[in-house]
């Protein structure tokens, strides 16, 4: 049988999948490959990948889109590794420098700025001081482990998560299995599976991470992160195609 492309994420918030994925026998059936999420994006857009577990933001480039898992990468509050970070209030921020790996967190960065925020900063995409700049009136975007630790940082960070439940009431769905063609249902229940199952041992997957002193991954990967594609998630997840679509 010819072997289902898949990209994944390379972020922490991916290894529990990978645990269950690399542990059970769907292996077999898998050609993985592990990209930041806007490569993990691009592939499955052109075509060089079947699955992705992609930005969500990233579906509305395909001109075809299914969602093949029961499981995501979501937050429901806080996520604790997608911020704003910023060197003043967001209301008065007249620079957001945008993340190069992001597409998902940096759209909803300029729906919060437009729609909660009601501010419209410049928007800097591939800054040359990105995360560097000490300009009174600059914040950046930043997700995934880079961010781990900075939080103590700065005086005014944003939890993109923790500001979208803010806004609407509602979780937020950060990327999802989305697939470019239909995937049999046969395989779609075998891989649900092996991610059920990497997330079931991620006591176990702790064991095998490096230790932070500045960041506390048991935490997020236990409680932060919500993987579960909920029906709140899936309507959290169109309604922000809907705002993407408005800005």
């Amino acid at each position: 049988m010819k072997k289902i492309r898949i990209s994944a994420v390379s972020y922490t918030n991916t290894k529990p999948f990978l645990y269950g994925i690399q542990n059970t026998p769907v292996i077999e059936q898998i050609d993985l490959s592990l990209d930041i999420p806007a490569d993990c994006a691009q592939k499955l857009i052109d075509d060089k990948v079947d699955i992705g577990l992609i930005p969500v933001a990233a579906a509305l480039q395909l001109p075809e889109w299914h969602i093949v898992s029961d499981y995501c990468i979501g937050a429901v509050g806080a996520v604790n590794s997608v911020f704003l970070f910023s060197n003043c209030d967001i209301r008065e921020v007249k620079t957001v420098q945008l993340d190069p790996q992001s597409r998902t967190s940096n759209n909803l960065a300029r729906v919060l700025l437009k729609n909660f925020w009601k501010v419209e900063p410049e928007q800097v995409t591939d800054a040359p001081d990105y995360g560097q700049s000490t300009d009174a009136n600059t914040a950046y975007v930043q997700i995934g482990d880079r961010t781990f630790g900075k939080k103590v940082k700065y005086k005014f960070v944003y939890d993109l998560s923790e500001e979208w439940q803010r806004f609407t009431g509602l979780p937020f769905t950060f990327a999802a299995w989305i697939a470019n063609k239909p995937i049999p249902q046969q395989f779609v229940d075998e891989f649900n599976r092996a991610l059920k199952f990497g997330l079931d041992h991620r006591p176990e997957l702790l064991k095998e991470l490096p230790k932070r002193d500045d960041f506390d991954l048991e935490d997020y990967l236990m409680h932060r992160l919500d993987f579960s594609l909920t029906e709140d998630k899936k309507k959290a997840l169109f309604l922000f195609l809907d705002y993407i679509k408005k800005l």
